[in-house]
């Protein structure tokens, strides 16, 4: 403002001198609207250091808050559960990320082994929260989950989660080859992982890259389209064999090629195996052994597909909306 309202003034006054015929010559008006920039322009520059100086203020501010978070996961279980057969039950749990602001209540619900479960909801229901749940990325507040019966506070950690596969909407590739994306470095040979992706479907797709497994697919995937990226995904998921699954709105946001593929590796990868799967597309989930519809935090409705659509309460209102003509 103080360089437009200078250049203003002078432009004004060294205008009317030249016109009055004073001792102002057009030169000395240009060079001076030129020295005006180059008084301001380090003013400029201070400004912007100070916003740079700002960001780096406020990105510390949010390292710091978590390295003094109080928030640790504690290791206590001794248990393992290396032949897992895969039965999740909810029971009377609730959380709140903070204080008393129930992200979920009262919330229970019981999962056989190799059945799929399938959440759905509004965003914000708390669907993904029950994910971070499951692998214990948060501890509930109140209530109690069990795996296999057993109470997931007494098993190991390490075993618990290594048997909890999470297939999440983003998917993040590094800047490396498919294969090592695959198998994130683990003692997973190139045969497993060819024999899996054949398995579900998408050893072709693959085998058209320049350089099959070994192609790099540069940083978070860039040479591969949305729908490739996922395919992925789930391979990585797959070949760890997990014996619980969760999709995490894995099919939100993919490309009609794909698509196909895509529906043939879930049915693939849930096929036998216990399976959580939250998703806006009904469609992905009619096969479903359960279907919970949460609404801010509790279920309003369960059962199967033919069972909540003859209900005709709030699945049954998403379900036209999607399918409507």
């Amino acid at each position: 403002v103080l360089s437009a309202v200078s250049i203003g003034l002078l432009i004004w006054w060294g205008g009317l001198a030249v016109v009055s015929g004073d001792d102002v010559s057009l030169g000395k008006l240009i060079a001076f609207i030129l020295y005006i920039h180059m008084l301001f322009r380090p003013i400029r520059q201070l400004a912007d250091r100070f916003n740079v100086l700002q960001m780096g203020m406020v990105a510390s501010e949010r390292v710091f808050k978590v390295l003094d978070t109080d928030s640790i996961i504690e290791d206590k279980g001794l248990k393992t559960i290396d032949n897992l057969e895969g039965s999740i039950e909810f029971k009377n749990v609730w959380f709140a990320y903070k204080d008393e602001d129930w992200v979920l209540k009262n919330v229970s619900f019981k999962l056989e082994a190799g059945q799929t479960l399938a959440l759905v909801g509004a965003t914000g229901a708390g669907k993904s929260t029950i994910v971070n749940l499951l692998s214990r990325n948060y501890e509930i507040n109140k209530g109690q989950i069990l795996i296999d019966g057993i109470d997931y506070l007494d098993i190991n950690l390490k075993s618990l989660r290594s048997s909890v596969s999470v297939v999440l909407q983003e998917v993040f590739l590094f800047s490396d080859s498919v294969l090592n994306n695959i198998t994130l470095k683990q003692n997973i040979s190139l045969e497993q992982v060819r024999a899996s992706a054949k398995e579900l479907g998408i050893d072709s797709f693959i085998n058209e890259l320049p350089d099959t497994y070994h192609y790099n697919v540069r940083e978070r995937g860039a040479m591969l389209s949305v729908g490739q990226k996922q395919l992925l995904s789930f391979l990585r998921a797959y070949v760890t064999n997990p014996k619980i699954l969760v999709l995490d709105e894995a099919t939100s946001s993919i490309d009609s090629e794909s698509e196909v593929l895509i529906q043939n590796a879930i049915n693939k990868l849930t096929e036998n195996r216990t399976s959580i799967v939250i998703a806006h597309r009904l469609a992905t989930i009619k096969k479903a052994s359960k279907i919970l519809v949460f609404e801010l935090g509790e279920i309003i409705e369960q059962g199967s597909h033919s069972e909540l659509l003859a209900q005709d309460k709030a699945y049954k209102k998403l379900h036209d909306l999607q399918f409507k003509k």
